[in-house]
């Protein structure tokens, strides 16, 4: 019978990590190898250099202190954040025309370039969620709300309007405070 070619890479891996440390200095130890000399010898221990299961879970689990800081130390700044979705909707959609599948990576697209520049402003501990919303301008209405369970004190929101010739987008950034 054969063994695969990864049980005998993972064999291997596993031989080469395993070894002992002894209490002996290297010429004490090849004397005691060669002569079998057991009367004064001290205790060896062997060891695995693979982490258990157990092992991984602890190491990926980060223990984090209690900050009892309820309120934000720096606030979300709304102003400069309709400054961002200005730029970012007219650079994209300037010059666009309204097509569905174009509209629809745009879509995504708008949302992590607004995403990453909001996040560039290092704000702590607010949670964002960008939506932009994308459609086409034909002499009709679109009524768009939101509703969220949220603190008024420190969470907010910040939104703009773009329109051309031929599309409307609506963006919006909402920032929740994380305790």
């Amino acid at each position: 019978m054969m063994m695969s070619e990864i049980a005998k890479d993972r064999m291997a891996h596993s031989v080469r990590k395993r070894g002992s440390v002894s209490s002996l200095s290297g010429r004490e130890f090849r004397q005691k190898e060669l002569h079998g000399n057991t009367k004064n010898s001290r205790s060896t221990v062997s060891y695995t250099d693979e982490p258990s299961q157990r092992d991984n879970a602890s190491r990926l689990t980060a223990q984090m202190e209690n900050t009892y800081q309820l309120g934000p130390t720096k606030h979300f700044p709304a102003a400069i954040v309709n400054h961002i979705l200005k730029d970012v909707l007219t650079n994209y959609l300037q010059e666009e025309q309204y097509e569905p599948e174009l509209c629809r990576q745009m879509t995504k697209t708008i949302s992590e370039v607004i995403k990453t520049q909001v996040k560039d402003l290092m704000i702590p501990r607010y949670k964002l969620i960008v939506i932009v919303h994308i459609g086409q301008l034909n002499s009709q209405s679109i009524l768009i709300g939101s509703r969220c369970l949220w603190d008024p004190k420190s969470d907010t929101f910040s939104s703009y309007v773009f329109r051309n010739s031929s599309l409307f987008a609506l963006a919006s950034v909402y920032a929740v405070y994380f305790e």
